[in-house]
């Protein structure tokens, strides 16, 4: 096996501003909360973690077009992702008509250095799933605000950890669950729980599906990537690109949504969005599934080893049953005894490099009279989240909950993972969604969790705490 590569500190930088405009100034920046409401600098000024094709293409231009905050700092283990995207930064504040504050954008190899600047108030994390859990966690000690990627979490263990640390650190939160801020999914769950179809008896998503790969070889770790803190609390494997992200492309679709130890595959990559909406339209938004049973092709050989096709049937304490397929058309169909109400995004991707799927309509009911219907001041009204990103900074201003909520992103994301552990088993699995255990299978409850490589993960970084 290859070395490992660790750049230090000085060449990171020297890679990072390399191909960023402006000069290695980096300026005293204040705490936007030491300002009256009123001065023109009370803006929240943001540290962005993972400068990837998501960070790139939608956290940090969702961030950038909202005057309310400033991204003053970037974090990426890969040296060339953190200048490019400090390029981003300073080139719209330089450009935006109107901005009142310019910003020389500092930048980080390490996320826990960025987390110990002063100036920041909070942090946007765009990072691979296995690097969601220990930043937001770390961050909330922190006393940062918190948006994060979706999924959660890769593991239940991980999900009730930091649910209860970002909430008792009272931190406002988001999470890339942007279909809460998509008006026709918060119609169509406003219908759906003011009994629009009748009483809900099941739900059916669909979502894509990921092929295999094949044996990729060995290759030496770029200068500009700090290889071994990417792996994390993953286990040591030789680096190859498509385990990791493209080295000539910040857009097109990274390698490591395809296997396991850093991704769980599409029931998580795209369950995690719609079983939260799916919940959103049951009224289970902080429980879960009483009973799982599932099925999966898994590849037995090759690099990209995460679940193919799938069918996963869930049901819930309150008698709806949930079906996952990736033969059914990419949305959420909710069915009634009166009708039902089919919801997506329209064929809208989050990124270019999305993989293909059958979209369906973005709206459409077995009765167009039912979404033609009004909602009365004694209905049920849900939180009205216009933009996404502008929710969550609105939340930090108020300190009033964002449109999802910590507790609610573990549960839409709890409810994948136990999915994913029935095609794992293959077998029906009893829940219990308060214990959080399986009931009387401890193979189940041993996917709950997994072992750490120190000294990355949740559980490494409390002990040290």
């Amino acid at each position: 096996m290859k070395r490992i590569l660790r750049p230090s500190r000085r060449q990171f930088l020297k890679v990072a501003l390399a191909g960023a405009s402006g000069s290695l100034v980096f300026p005293a920046i204040v705490p936007s909360s030491v300002f009256g409401q009123n001065a023109p600098s009370n803006r929240i000024n943001i540290g962005q973690i993972g400068c990837g094709r998501i960070g790139h293409t939608m956290d940090m231009p969702g961030i950038l077009k909202h005057d309310i905050a400033r991204i003053v700092a970037v974090c990426d283990l890969d040296s060339r992702r953190a200048g490019l995207a400090k390029k981003l930064v300073e080139d719209h504040y330089a450009k935006a008509k109107g901005s009142s504050t310019a910003v020389s954008c500092k930048v980080y190899g390490d996320y826990r250095e960025l987390l110990k600047d002063p100036g920041i108030d909070a942090i946007a994390i765009s990072t691979p799933d296995h690097w969601h859990a220990e930043p937001v966690v770390a961050g909330a000690l922190a006393g940062k605000d918190i948006y994060v990627q979706k999924p959660l979490t890769m593991t239940l263990e991980e999900g009730r950890l930091v649910s209860d640390i970002v909430g008792k650190q009272k931190r406002a939160f988001q999470i890339g669950s942007q279909q809460r801020s998509g008006s026709q999914f918060r119609l169509a769950c406003e219908l759906v729980r003011n009994g629009r179809i009748g009483k809900l008896h099941t739900v059916k998503i669909g979502l894509p599906v990921d092929p295999a790969g094949v044996i990729e070889p060995e290759m030496p770790v770029p200068s500009n990537l700090n290889y071994d803190t990417w792996l994390g609390c993953t286990p040591k494997v030789y680096y190859t690109e498509n385990r990791v992200h493209p080295q000539k492309s910040i857009t097109d679709r990274p390698g490591f949504l395809r296997i396991e130890a850093h991704c769980l595959g599409m029931i998580t990559g795209w369950g995690s969005h719609h079983v939260d909406i799916a919940h959103w339209g049951m009224g289970t938004e902080f429980t879960g599934p009483i009973e799982a049973e599932g099925r999966a092709e898994f590849p037995k050989d090759g690099l990209w080893n995460v679940h193919g096709p799938y069918h996963i049937e869930m049901k819930y304490a309150n008698g709806v049953t949930m079906v996952i397929d990736n033969t059914f058309v990419n949305g959420v169909r909710f069915e009634g005894s009166e009708g039902w109400i089919f919801v997506s995004r329209g064929g809208e991707k989050a990124t270019a490099s999305d993989p293909a799927s059958a979209f369906g309509k973005a709206l459409e009911a077995s009765n167009p009279v039912i979404l033609n219907t009004k909602l009365g001041p004694n209905d049920l009204h849900l939180p009205v989240s216009p933009d996404h990103h502008l929710n969550w900074l609105q939340s930090i201003k108020s300190r009033k909950p964002a449109v999802t909520t910590p507790e609610e992103a573990h549960r839409s994301t709890s409810a994948c993972i136990i999915g994913w552990i029935s095609m794992k088993l293959g077998r029906k699995l009893r829940w219990d969604p308060a214990a959080e255990k399986f009931i009387g299978d401890p193979e189940a409850n041993a996917l709950c969790s997994r072992i750490e490589r120190a000294p990355y993960g949740v559980k490494n970084l409390l002990k040290k705490s």
